[in-house]
């Protein structure tokens, strides 16, 4: 199992303290914004500003160690699970998001209808709707 240190040289990024922090929150799971991350990575390390942390996911992002989401309506988030093609779902009520794994078999999320001349290696889908708990909260709300 690589360490993170190891997954950096991997990908062609030098190993910093703020690199290694930012990587290891990343890797706890979830769809996270930049103050969350910002917030763990302080706990990890005496210092670091929230433009730091900004940099640092851009160089994971670009180096394909992380992901980031731009919900329409929501700041930007950022996960650890990346080169799956997995998708996501959205709560319209309070945010959560959820993965979603490709379609099984042939993948038809890499067949757009037309791929104008593209050679397509990844598709985005984002679906939105309700969860459980706003759902729940929905139907306590018209009951009420």
């Amino acid at each position: 199992m690589s360490t993170g240190e190891d997954l950096l040289r991997e990908h062609g990024l030098r190993v910093t303290k703020p690199r290694l922090a930012v990587l290891e929150v990343l890797t706890g799971g979830g769809h996270l914004e930049v103050d969350d991350i910002a917030r763990q990575v302080r706990t990890r390390l005496d210092s670091v500003s929230t433009q730091a942390v900004y940099d640092v996911l851009g160089a994971l992002s670009r180096a394909g160690l992380a992901r980031r989401l731009e919900p329409a309506g929501s700041p930007a988030r950022f996960e650890a699970r990346v080169g799956d093609n997995h998708h996501h779902i959205v709560c319209r009520g309070c945010g959560e998001i959820a993965d979603v794994d490709c379609a099984v078999g042939e993948r038809p999320c890499l067949s757009p209808g037309s791929g104008h001349g593209f050679e397509v290696d990844e598709a985005e889908v984002t679906f939105w709707g309700l969860c459980p708990a706003c759902q729940a909260r929905r139907r306590a709300e018209a009951t009420g």
